[in-house]
């Protein structure tokens, strides 16, 4: 059972008792899930909004912090672990979803995270990245884009806009950037959304609807680097700005935005979406959201509105759709051969000689 306030949760844990086997109610406040570490990111920058949103809603799920992990590969997001009264590992450039894939297969019991950016997750990561997804493991991944590197000091990125004048490119870059929502769709993700650093009750929502999608769940984040990229998103995020570029996405409803609600979506006989004034096309023309869509086709066509933070830009969850968890079948599949074969012993088979017979 659990009881929620915003800010506190009474849960029922199994280790703590009577005496007679009951379990006794155990709050949990954001204390109980940061560490004593100094948080030690630049003045201003947005990972310590998503640090706090985390932080404030993980008492609201009920899971104890010995029953949560947190992994991280390398970059400034990746000190997340470090500030996290929970389990937790920052581990290699680009590698935290393979180690959170067996950590999550190994331990079904465990809430698994992982913390990336878009320069370990896309570039020496993206290999990883997008077969956890494709396996559809029970993941929640969190990706931290402010469209440079930030730890190694303002290089490009691979979600940095073209012409983009860096250390690393400083006649302006050349490569094509990533648009992390559609690759994640492209990938077959189960739960694909986005947020930004700018609305704390925004990233919470939206990170707890991840959290409890069984599967892999995939969550893009602006985030602003103060430091070497500042403003990126502003744009877009910009408290005077978001209602006339943040196209917020609520499944069931037909997609409208603006200042006046006078924007919305419609789609063209070609399948393309387009952005249209409500009154020159009417209320029936515009597309109703349908995140728990099969055909992941239109929320990939969602995914292209935004070709860069400067458009209008849909925010809230794109994709959630339900497919075979990978740990399950995994462990189903080793389950049901040790039903046929019975329990392999490992040590005898690693001194059995040099070779053996499977």
């Amino acid at each position: 059972m659990t009881e929620t306030n915003g800010h506190a949760t009474t849960t029922t844990n199994g280790h703590a008792g009577d005496g007679n086997g009951a379990a006794e109610p155990v709050t949990f406040t954001r204390k109980d899930f940061q560490s004593d570490q100094e948080v030690r990111w630049c003045p201003g920058c947005g990972d310590y909004s998503v640090l706090a949103a985390v932080q404030f809603l993980l008492p609201e799920l009920g899971v104890p912090p010995e029953k949560t992990v947190f992994v991280s590969g390398i970059g400034c997001s990746s000190r997340f672990p470090y500030y996290m009264e929970t389990y937790g590992m920052h581990s290699i450039h680009g590698r935290a979803p393979a180690i959170a894939s067996g950590i999550a297969v190994s331990r079904p019991d465990l809430d698994v995270w992982v913390i990336t950016g878009d320069g370990d997750g896309l570039s020496i990561g993206g290999n990883h990245l997008i077969h956890a997804l494709r396996r559809n493991v029970n993941l929640t991944i969190l990706l931290f884009n402010n469209q440079i590197y930030g730890l190694t000091k303002g290089q490009y990125s691979p979600t940095s806009e073209l012409g983009k004048v860096t250390k690393s490119t400083p006649f302006g870059s050349i490569d094509h950037p990533f648009n992390p929502v559609s690759l994640a769709i492209g990938s077959e993700a189960s739960f694909v959304a986005r947020t930004h650093d700018m609305d704390r009750k925004h990233m919470m929502e939206v990170f707890r609807r991840a959290h409890d999608h069984q599967g892999g769940a995939f969550v893009e984040i602006y985030q602003n680097c103060n430091v070497f990229n500042d403003g990126a998103f502003e744009a877009v995020t910009a408290r005077d700005a978001r209602s006339d570029m943040i196209i917020d996405l609520k499944h069931g409803q037909p997609i409208r935005f603006g200042k006046d609600n006078d924007k919305g979506v419609v789609a063209t006989e070609l399948g393309h979406l387009e952005i249209v004034d409500v009154a020159s096309v009417g209320e029936d023309r515009l597309l109703v959201h349908d995140e728990n869509r099969p055909d992941p086709t239109l929320a990939f066509a969602l995914s292209r509105l935004a070709d860069s933070p400067t458009t209008p830009t849909p925010m809230g969850v794109f994709r959630a759709v339900d497919r075979p968890v990978y740990g399950d079948a995994l462990n189903s599949q080793i389950a049901a051969v040790q039903e046929r074969q019975g329990q392999g012993d490992l040590v005898a088979l690693l001194n059995s000689g040099s070779t053996w017979e499977v």
